[in-house]
Protein backbone atom coordinates (compact mmCIF):
# COMPACT_ATOMS: atom_id res chain seq x y z
CA UNK A 1 0.00 0.00 0.00
CA UNK A 2 1.38 3.43 -0.97
CA UNK A 3 2.23 6.01 1.67
CA UNK A 4 -0.50 8.63 2.32
CA UNK A 5 -0.05 12.01 3.96
CA UNK A 6 -2.82 13.69 5.95
CA UNK A 7 -3.20 17.06 7.63
CA UNK A 8 -6.10 18.87 9.28
CA UNK A 9 -6.37 22.59 9.63
CA UNK A 10 -6.71 25.28 12.21
CA UNK A 11 -7.75 26.23 15.74
CA UNK A 12 -11.49 26.93 16.04
CA UNK A 13 -13.58 28.67 18.68
CA UNK A 14 -17.12 27.52 17.97
CA UNK A 15 -20.44 28.65 19.38
CA UNK A 16 -22.77 31.59 20.03
CA UNK A 17 -20.79 34.66 21.08
CA UNK A 18 -17.45 33.45 19.71
CA UNK A 19 -16.96 36.82 17.98
CA UNK A 20 -16.46 38.47 21.37
CA UNK A 21 -13.11 36.70 21.73
CA UNK A 22 -11.39 38.29 18.72
CA UNK A 23 -10.05 41.50 20.30
CA UNK A 24 -8.43 39.68 23.22
CA UNK A 25 -7.02 37.05 20.89
CA UNK A 26 -5.23 39.68 18.80
CA UNK A 27 -4.15 41.85 21.73
CA UNK A 28 -2.59 38.89 23.51
CA UNK A 29 -0.33 38.46 20.47
CA UNK A 30 0.71 42.09 20.38
CA UNK A 31 -1.35 42.81 17.27
CA UNK A 32 -2.88 46.28 17.13
CA UNK A 33 -3.61 47.29 13.54
CA UNK A 34 -5.98 44.83 11.86
CA UNK A 35 -7.36 45.25 8.36
CA UNK A 36 -11.01 44.21 8.61
CA UNK A 37 -12.05 42.69 5.28
CA UNK A 38 -15.76 42.40 4.49
CA UNK A 39 -18.16 42.81 1.60
CA UNK A 40 -20.10 45.85 0.48
CA UNK A 41 -23.46 44.56 1.66
CA UNK A 42 -22.28 43.60 5.15
CA UNK A 43 -20.45 46.89 5.60
CA UNK A 44 -23.80 48.71 5.70
CA UNK A 45 -25.47 46.34 8.18
CA UNK A 46 -25.68 46.67 11.98
CA UNK A 47 -23.95 43.30 12.46
CA UNK A 48 -20.65 44.76 11.24
CA UNK A 49 -20.98 47.85 13.43
CA UNK A 50 -21.69 45.65 16.43
CA UNK A 51 -18.60 43.58 15.69
CA UNK A 52 -16.39 46.67 15.24
CA UNK A 53 -17.57 47.93 18.63
CA UNK A 54 -16.09 44.75 20.12
CA UNK A 55 -12.66 45.63 18.70
CA UNK A 56 -12.07 48.60 20.98
CA UNK A 57 -8.43 49.12 21.78
CA UNK A 58 -7.40 48.14 18.27
CA UNK A 59 -6.73 50.52 15.38
CA UNK A 60 -9.00 49.02 12.75
CA UNK A 61 -9.08 49.87 9.05
CA UNK A 62 -12.03 48.65 6.99
CA UNK A 63 -11.77 47.22 3.50
CA UNK A 64 -15.27 46.56 2.15
CA UNK A 65 -14.44 46.11 -1.51
CA UNK A 66 -15.61 42.51 -1.93
CA UNK A 67 -18.68 41.93 -4.10
CA UNK A 68 -19.91 38.81 -5.87
CA UNK A 69 -17.36 36.19 -6.87
CA UNK A 70 -13.93 37.37 -5.66
CA UNK A 71 -11.75 38.86 -8.37
CA UNK A 72 -8.07 39.62 -8.68
CA UNK A 73 -8.74 43.38 -8.69
CA UNK A 74 -10.56 43.09 -5.36
CA UNK A 75 -7.59 41.30 -3.83
CA UNK A 76 -5.14 43.89 -5.15
CA UNK A 77 -7.31 46.74 -3.84
CA UNK A 78 -7.33 45.02 -0.45
CA UNK A 79 -3.55 44.62 -0.59
CA UNK A 80 -3.18 48.36 -1.13
CA UNK A 81 -5.48 48.99 1.84
CA UNK A 82 -3.30 46.68 3.96
CA UNK A 83 -0.19 48.63 3.00
CA UNK A 84 -1.81 52.06 3.46
CA UNK A 85 -2.91 51.15 6.99
CA UNK A 86 0.40 49.59 7.94
CA UNK A 87 -1.66 46.60 9.03
CA UNK A 88 -0.13 43.86 11.16
CA UNK A 89 -2.97 41.33 10.79
CA UNK A 90 -6.17 40.59 8.89
CA UNK A 91 -9.70 39.88 10.10
CA UNK A 92 -11.98 38.24 7.53
CA UNK A 93 -15.66 38.86 8.32
CA UNK A 94 -18.14 37.53 5.79
CA UNK A 95 -19.07 34.71 3.46
CA UNK A 96 -16.89 32.58 1.26
CA UNK A 97 -16.01 35.33 -1.20
CA UNK A 98 -14.91 37.68 1.56
CA UNK A 99 -12.83 35.04 3.30
CA UNK A 100 -11.18 34.02 0.03
CA UNK A 101 -10.08 37.65 -0.43
CA UNK A 102 -9.14 38.12 3.22
CA UNK A 103 -6.83 35.12 3.36
CA UNK A 104 -4.68 36.41 0.46
CA UNK A 105 -4.67 40.23 0.73
CA UNK A 106 -1.47 40.15 2.76
CA UNK A 107 0.28 38.00 0.16
CA UNK A 108 0.89 40.63 -2.55
CA UNK A 109 0.95 43.34 0.15
CA UNK A 110 3.99 41.82 1.84
CA UNK A 111 5.58 39.67 -0.88
CA UNK A 112 4.96 41.83 -3.95
CA UNK A 113 3.67 40.89 -7.37
CA UNK A 114 0.12 40.29 -8.56
CA UNK A 115 -2.14 37.81 -6.79
CA UNK A 116 -2.60 35.68 -9.93
CA UNK A 117 1.16 35.15 -10.07
CA UNK A 118 0.66 32.99 -6.96
CA UNK A 119 -1.98 30.75 -8.59
CA UNK A 120 -0.88 27.13 -8.68
CA UNK A 121 -1.21 26.90 -12.47
CA UNK A 122 0.60 30.15 -13.31
CA UNK A 123 3.53 29.31 -15.63
CA UNK A 124 5.97 31.15 -13.37
CA UNK A 125 4.12 30.73 -10.09
CA UNK A 126 5.64 32.66 -7.20
CA UNK A 127 6.39 30.47 -4.19
CA UNK A 128 4.51 31.06 -0.95
CA UNK A 129 7.13 30.52 1.73
CA UNK A 130 7.27 31.34 5.40
CA UNK A 131 4.50 32.80 7.55
CA UNK A 132 2.10 35.47 6.40
CA UNK A 133 0.65 38.14 8.71
CA UNK A 134 -1.76 36.77 11.31
CA UNK A 135 -5.20 36.06 9.87
CA UNK A 136 -8.42 35.25 11.75
CA UNK A 137 -11.72 34.35 10.11
CA UNK A 138 -15.33 34.88 11.12
CA UNK A 139 -17.78 33.23 8.69
CA UNK A 140 -21.18 34.89 8.35
CA UNK A 141 -22.61 32.20 6.07
CA UNK A 142 -22.66 28.42 6.38
CA UNK A 143 -21.63 27.16 2.98
CA UNK A 144 -18.15 27.27 1.53
CA UNK A 145 -16.21 26.58 4.72
CA UNK A 146 -13.52 28.91 3.39
CA UNK A 147 -12.61 29.76 6.98
CA UNK A 148 -10.89 26.38 7.39
CA UNK A 149 -9.49 26.15 3.86
CA UNK A 150 -5.93 26.54 2.66
CA UNK A 151 -6.88 27.84 -0.77
CA UNK A 152 -8.39 30.97 -2.23
CA UNK A 153 -10.42 30.96 -5.44
CA UNK A 154 -9.88 34.23 -7.31
CA UNK A 155 -11.37 35.04 -10.73
CA UNK A 156 -9.60 36.79 -13.54
CA UNK A 157 -11.37 40.13 -14.00
CA UNK A 158 -11.87 39.94 -17.75
CA UNK A 159 -12.36 36.24 -18.48
CA UNK A 160 -13.98 35.43 -15.09
CA UNK A 161 -11.98 32.20 -15.06
CA UNK A 162 -11.32 30.99 -11.54
CA UNK A 163 -7.72 30.59 -10.39
CA UNK A 164 -6.65 28.82 -7.21
CA UNK A 165 -3.99 30.10 -4.83
CA UNK A 166 -3.07 27.23 -2.54
CA UNK A 167 -0.73 26.95 0.44
CA UNK A 168 -0.92 25.85 4.09
CA UNK A 169 0.37 29.37 4.81
CA UNK A 170 -3.09 30.69 3.86
CA UNK A 171 -4.83 28.86 6.69
CA UNK A 172 -6.46 31.09 9.27
CA UNK A 173 -4.52 31.08 12.51
CA UNK A 174 -7.82 31.00 14.35
CA UNK A 175 -11.46 30.66 13.32
CA UNK A 176 -14.22 32.23 15.38
CA UNK A 177 -17.30 30.35 14.20
CA UNK A 178 -20.29 32.15 15.70
CA UNK A 179 -23.68 30.88 14.44
CA UNK A 180 -25.34 34.06 15.73
CA UNK A 181 -23.71 35.83 12.77
CA UNK A 182 -25.91 33.81 10.39
CA UNK A 183 -29.26 34.56 12.06
CA UNK A 184 -30.02 37.49 9.77
CA UNK A 185 -29.33 35.71 6.50
CA UNK A 186 -32.18 35.77 3.97
CA UNK A 187 -33.78 32.40 3.30
CA UNK A 188 -32.45 32.28 -0.27
CA UNK A 189 -28.87 32.80 0.91
CA UNK A 190 -29.26 30.25 3.70
CA UNK A 191 -30.58 27.74 1.17
CA UNK A 192 -27.91 28.32 -1.48
CA UNK A 193 -24.98 28.34 0.92
CA UNK A 194 -26.41 25.35 2.76
CA UNK A 195 -26.60 23.38 -0.48
CA UNK A 196 -22.96 24.26 -1.07
CA UNK A 197 -22.05 22.76 2.32
CA UNK A 198 -24.11 19.63 1.63
CA UNK A 199 -22.54 19.27 -1.82
CA UNK A 200 -19.02 19.52 -0.38
CA UNK A 201 -19.71 16.68 2.03
CA UNK A 202 -21.42 14.46 -0.55
CA UNK A 203 -18.90 15.02 -3.34
CA UNK A 204 -15.85 14.58 -1.14
CA UNK A 205 -17.25 11.28 0.13
CA UNK A 206 -17.94 10.09 -3.43
CA UNK A 207 -14.43 10.98 -4.60
CA UNK A 208 -12.40 7.79 -5.24
CA UNK A 209 -9.29 9.35 -3.65
CA UNK A 210 -8.03 7.54 -0.55
CA UNK A 211 -8.66 9.51 2.64
CA UNK A 212 -10.65 7.60 5.30
CA UNK A 213 -10.35 10.50 7.76
CA UNK A 214 -12.14 12.78 5.33
CA UNK A 215 -14.66 10.06 4.50
CA UNK A 216 -15.74 9.90 8.14
CA UNK A 217 -16.04 13.67 8.39
CA UNK A 218 -17.96 13.87 5.09
CA UNK A 219 -20.52 11.29 6.16
CA UNK A 220 -21.13 12.98 9.50
CA UNK A 221 -21.23 16.39 7.80
CA UNK A 222 -23.85 15.01 5.41
CA UNK A 223 -25.89 13.68 8.33
CA UNK A 224 -25.79 17.03 10.14
CA UNK A 225 -26.67 19.07 7.05
CA UNK A 226 -29.49 16.69 6.11
CA UNK A 227 -31.20 17.19 9.46
CA UNK A 228 -30.59 20.94 9.73
CA UNK A 229 -30.72 22.61 6.31
CA UNK A 230 -34.47 22.75 5.82
CA UNK A 231 -34.97 23.89 9.42
CA UNK A 232 -32.37 26.67 9.03
CA UNK A 233 -34.19 27.95 5.93
CA UNK A 234 -37.76 27.70 7.20
CA UNK A 235 -37.07 28.59 10.86
CA UNK A 236 -34.32 31.20 10.46
CA UNK A 237 -34.06 32.10 14.16
CA UNK A 238 -33.41 28.47 15.15
CA UNK A 239 -29.92 28.83 16.57
CA UNK A 240 -29.43 25.08 16.88
CA UNK A 241 -30.07 24.61 13.14
CA UNK A 242 -27.79 27.55 12.36
CA UNK A 243 -25.03 26.03 14.49
CA UNK A 244 -25.49 22.66 12.81
CA UNK A 245 -25.15 24.22 9.36
CA UNK A 246 -22.05 26.16 10.37
CA UNK A 247 -20.49 22.93 11.61
CA UNK A 248 -21.53 21.02 8.47
CA UNK A 249 -20.01 23.79 6.38
CA UNK A 250 -16.64 23.52 8.13
CA UNK A 251 -16.75 19.74 7.97
CA UNK A 252 -17.40 19.81 4.24
CA UNK A 253 -14.47 22.13 3.67
CA UNK A 254 -12.18 19.94 5.78
CA UNK A 255 -13.42 16.82 3.97
CA UNK A 256 -12.78 18.19 0.51
CA UNK A 257 -9.05 18.12 1.17
CA UNK A 258 -9.80 14.74 -0.41
CA UNK A 259 -11.12 16.56 -3.52
CA UNK A 260 -14.53 17.07 -5.10
CA UNK A 261 -16.19 16.07 -8.38
CA UNK A 262 -18.15 17.01 -11.46
CA UNK A 263 -20.86 18.93 -9.60
CA UNK A 264 -18.25 21.48 -8.62
CA UNK A 265 -16.64 21.51 -12.05
CA UNK A 266 -20.06 22.42 -13.48
CA UNK A 267 -20.72 24.97 -10.74
CA UNK A 268 -17.38 26.68 -11.31
CA UNK A 269 -18.19 26.92 -15.01
CA UNK A 270 -21.63 28.37 -14.28
CA UNK A 271 -20.05 30.96 -12.01
CA UNK A 272 -17.45 31.93 -14.60
CA UNK A 273 -19.69 31.98 -17.67
CA UNK A 274 -23.09 32.93 -16.23
CA UNK A 275 -22.09 34.61 -12.95
CA UNK A 276 -24.36 32.30 -10.96
CA UNK A 277 -23.96 32.20 -7.18
CA UNK A 278 -21.76 29.21 -6.39
CA UNK A 279 -24.15 27.56 -3.95
CA UNK A 280 -27.08 28.00 -6.33
CA UNK A 281 -25.02 26.55 -9.18
CA UNK A 282 -24.23 23.48 -7.09
CA UNK A 283 -27.90 23.10 -6.19
CA UNK A 284 -28.97 23.30 -9.83
CA UNK A 285 -26.49 20.61 -10.90
CA UNK A 286 -26.24 18.17 -7.99
CA UNK A 287 -29.18 15.90 -8.78
CA UNK A 288 -28.38 15.70 -12.50
CA UNK A 289 -24.71 14.87 -11.90
CA UNK A 290 -25.35 12.44 -9.04
CA UNK A 291 -27.96 10.54 -11.05
CA UNK A 292 -25.28 10.12 -13.73
CA UNK A 293 -22.66 9.10 -11.12
CA UNK A 294 -24.79 6.53 -9.30
CA UNK A 295 -23.71 3.49 -11.29
CA UNK A 296 -20.03 4.22 -10.59
CA UNK A 297 -20.37 4.46 -6.80
CA UNK A 298 -23.52 2.60 -5.77
CA UNK A 299 -22.23 1.37 -2.35
CA UNK A 300 -21.27 4.91 -1.39
CA UNK A 301 -24.72 6.14 -2.42
CA UNK A 302 -26.14 3.57 0.02
CA UNK A 303 -23.96 4.99 2.82
CA UNK A 304 -24.99 8.58 2.01
CA UNK A 305 -28.66 7.63 1.96
CA UNK A 306 -28.24 5.98 5.37
CA UNK A 307 -26.54 9.12 6.72
CA UNK A 308 -29.50 11.18 5.48
CA UNK A 309 -31.95 8.81 7.17
CA UNK A 310 -33.49 7.67 3.90
CA UNK A 311 -35.18 4.28 3.51
CA UNK A 312 -34.66 2.50 0.23
CA UNK A 313 -30.88 2.71 -0.12
CA UNK A 314 -28.83 4.78 -2.52
CA UNK A 315 -31.57 4.98 -5.13
CA UNK A 316 -33.45 7.30 -2.74
CA UNK A 317 -30.68 9.92 -2.56
CA UNK A 318 -31.29 11.84 -5.80
CA UNK A 319 -35.10 11.99 -5.43
CA UNK A 320 -34.61 13.26 -1.86
CA UNK A 321 -32.24 15.96 -3.06
CA UNK A 322 -34.76 17.09 -5.68
CA UNK A 323 -37.51 17.27 -3.08
CA UNK A 324 -35.25 19.08 -0.60
CA UNK A 325 -34.39 21.71 -3.21
CA UNK A 326 -38.09 22.34 -3.81
CA UNK A 327 -38.83 22.69 -0.10
CA UNK A 328 -36.07 25.25 0.44
CA UNK A 329 -36.87 27.31 -2.65
CA UNK A 330 -34.10 26.17 -4.99
CA UNK A 331 -36.20 24.37 -7.55
CA UNK A 332 -36.10 25.06 -11.25
CA UNK A 333 -33.68 24.42 -14.07
CA UNK A 334 -30.60 26.16 -15.38
CA UNK A 335 -32.85 27.74 -18.00
CA UNK A 336 -35.17 29.18 -15.37
CA UNK A 337 -32.14 30.89 -13.85
CA UNK A 338 -31.08 32.52 -17.09
CA UNK A 339 -28.65 29.98 -18.55
CA UNK A 340 -29.03 29.68 -22.33
CA UNK A 341 -28.38 26.72 -24.62
CA UNK A 342 -25.98 28.89 -26.62
CA UNK A 343 -23.73 29.08 -23.54
CA UNK A 344 -23.34 25.31 -23.24
CA UNK A 345 -20.22 24.97 -25.45
CA UNK A 346 -18.37 27.54 -23.33
CA UNK A 347 -19.65 25.92 -20.12
CA UNK A 348 -18.30 22.57 -21.32
CA UNK A 349 -14.94 24.13 -22.12
CA UNK A 350 -14.58 25.69 -18.67
CA UNK A 351 -15.84 22.61 -16.80
CA UNK A 352 -13.45 20.33 -18.68
CA UNK A 353 -10.52 22.58 -17.68
CA UNK A 354 -11.59 22.50 -14.01
CA UNK A 355 -9.51 20.22 -11.79
CA UNK A 356 -12.46 19.09 -9.66
CA UNK A 357 -13.82 16.57 -12.16
CA UNK A 358 -10.54 14.64 -12.09
CA UNK A 359 -11.72 13.04 -8.83
CA UNK A 360 -15.29 12.43 -9.94
CA UNK A 361 -16.26 8.77 -9.42
CA UNK A 362 -17.05 8.54 -13.15
CA UNK A 363 -14.62 9.99 -15.74
CA UNK A 364 -15.99 13.05 -17.56
CA UNK A 365 -15.43 13.85 -21.21
CA UNK A 366 -16.52 16.95 -23.11
CA UNK A 367 -19.48 14.96 -24.43
CA UNK A 368 -20.43 14.01 -20.86
CA UNK A 369 -20.39 17.62 -19.70
CA UNK A 370 -22.44 18.63 -22.71
CA UNK A 371 -25.00 15.98 -21.76
CA UNK A 372 -25.07 17.08 -18.11
CA UNK A 373 -25.53 20.79 -18.84
CA UNK A 374 -28.25 20.13 -21.42
CA UNK A 375 -30.02 17.71 -19.09
CA UNK A 376 -30.05 20.41 -16.39
CA UNK A 377 -31.30 23.14 -18.75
Amino acid sequence: MALAQFSFPTAITFGPGARAEVAAHLSQRGLRRPLLVTDRALSALPVLGEFRDRLRGLEVALFAGVAGNPTASQVMEGARAFQAHGADCVIGFGGGATLDVAKVVALPATRGGHILEYAWDHPGARPIEGELPWFVALPTTAGTGSEVGRSSVVSEDESRLKRIVFSPALLARHVFADPELTLGLPAAVTAATGMDALTHNIESYLSPAYHPLCDGIALEGTRIAARALERAVLQPRDLSARADMMMASMMGAIAFQKDLGAVHACAHALGAVCDLHHGLANALMIDTVLAWNHEAAAPKFDELAHACGLPGGGAALVPWLRELKQRIGLGGTLGSHGVQAAQVPRLVEVALADICHQTNPRPCSAADFDHLFRAAL
